[in-house]
C-alpha cells in the first residue's frame, strides 16, 4: 500500500502558542478525514484570528489534547530545537496466524508531518527614562507583526491541508466497518529522530 506524506510549512512559534496552534492543525487534519456523520463543531481561536472545525468527539478531543501536553513537555526538555509532531492514518489488518500468536497489523495511508520551531521566551524590553518614571515598550509594534505573520503562516497551513486531501484521494482505503465509527485509525507521535537527539 501506498502511504502518502504531506509535510506541513514549518511554523515560527512562541511556546504559549503551541497548544491552540496544534489544536487547530490537528482537527483540521482530522476533521478533513472524518468519516459519517460528524457533528462539527466552530472553534475560533483565542490567539489569531483563525476559526477552525472540529469533528464534535469529546473522546477525540481529549486525546488530541493529551498528545499536545505530551509534546509540550517535549519541546520544554529539549528548547532551541526545530520540532516535528507526525498524525498517521493507517488500517488494521490481522496477520496469517503464527503458531499460537494472531498479529494485527498497521498499514499507514497517510501521514502529515507538522513543523515547528519554537522560539525561546522572548522578554519584553522596558527602559525607564532618566528624569521620569515612564515605561517605553518599544517591542509593541514587533509583537503584532510577529503575531500577525504567524497568524498567516497558520491559514497557509490550513489552505495546504485543504488542498491536499481535495487532491490526493486515491489512497483513502474504503471504510472499515463498525457501528458508528467516525474517523479512520490513526496515532500522533514525535517522530524518533527528534525524540534521540538531545
Amino acid at each position: 500500500m501506498n502511504c502518502e506524506v504531506c509535510q506541513l510549512k514549518e511554523l515560527e512559534v512562541e511556546h504559549f502558542e503551541i497548544r491552540e496552534v496544534l489544536r487547530c492543525i490537528l482537527h483540521t487534519i482530522v476533521f478533513h478525514r472524518a468519516l459519517g456523520l460528524v457533528r462539527p463543531k466552530d472553534v475560533d481561536l483565542e490567539l489569531f484570528d483563525v476559526t477552525y472545525v472540529q469533528c464534535g468527539d469529546v473522546e477525540l478531543e481529549k486525546k488530541i489534547d493529551e498528545k499536545i501536553e505530551h509534546f509540550i513537555s517535549w519541546v520544554e526538555k529539549h528548547p532551541n530545537k526545530k520540532s516535528q509532531i507526525c498524525l498517521s492514518f493507517y488500517e488494521v489488518k490481522n496477520k496469517q496466524p503464527y503458531w499460537f500468536t494472531n498479529k494485527i497489523e498497521r498499514l499507514y495511508w497517510e501521514q502529515w508531518y507538522i513543523n515547528l520551531n519554537v522560539a525561546q521566551h522572548l522578554k519584553a524590553h522596558s527602559s525607564k527614562s532618566h528624569n521620569s518614571k515612564v515605561v517605553v515598550d518599544p517591542g509593541e509594534e514587533e509583537r503584532i507583526a510577529r503575531r500577525a505573520a504567524v497568524e498567516a503562516s497558520l491559514r497557509e497551513v490550513l489552505f495546504q491541508i485543504i488542498k491536499f486531501v481535495n487532491e490526493k484521494k486515491d489512497h483513502v482505503p474504503p471504510i472499515p466497518n463498525g457501528d458508528g465509527v467516525v474517523y479512520f485509525p490513526h496515532e500522533i507521535t514525535i517522530p524518533r529522530k527528534f525524540l534521540s537527539s538531545s
